[in-house]
């Protein structure tokens, strides 16, 4: 079910701060991705959130959305996919969870391979991004940073924009050099 937030204003003089914009379970089927990225579109036109790009947002969505149900439980009988939109200060943070999978996630960099292309797009296009595992599936994020503004000094790259009880992120190279995994 789509579970749009609503828009909290800020008391004037105050700090801004992360806001859930919305979030929505699909089950782990292809059909569904269309729905995930309408679900972003919709989410973010919402939110009139000008300096971050949403085809971007949708497209990488998309992308992570499709990899979750190819390569983890997600794609099983009853596997489902959350799609998590959040407003930061200095732009929006998608994060993408799956059923979990033995693998983890790999940039496939082979310009001529037909398909392995979802996370180098990611690595390519956003700000920032990482994965997050636990014992319920794998989170897949990306920051998408607000093109009008500078990005907050010290959110080195990996580093997971809210911090908050985030124990596993990695930078793409610190992926690869882990895992030998074809999982995209």
């Amino acid at each position: 079910m789509d579970n749009p937030a609503g828009d909290r204003q800020r008391r004037s003089g105050s700090r801004p701060r992360a806001a859930v914009l919305g979030s929505v379970t699909v089950a782990g089927e292809p059909g569904q991705v269309s729905r995930a990225r309408r679900f972003v579109a919709r989410t973010l036109e919402a939110a009139c959130l000008p300096g971050v790009d949403s085809e971007a947002a949708t497209l990488l969505t998309s992308e992570l959305v499709t990899n979750a149900i190819l390569h983890t439980g997600s794609g099983k009988p009853g596997g489902t996919v959350t799609i998590v939109l959040t407003r930061l200060p200095e732009g929006a943070l998608v994060e993408v969870a799956d059923n979990g999978s033995s693998g983890t996630p790999v940039v496939k960099c082979h310009d001529f391979a037909g398909q392995g292309h979802g996370l180098s797009l990611v690595q390519q296009m956003a700000a920032q991004w990482g994965y997050l595992r636990g014992q319920a599936g794998t989170t897949v994020w990306f920051h998408l940073a607000d093109e009008r503004r500078k990005p907050t000094p010290g959110a080195g790259p990996g580093q997971h924009p809210l911090g908050e009880r985030r124990t596993a992120s990695s930078t793409p190279a610190q992926i690869s050099a882990r895992s030998s995994s074809l999982v995209t």
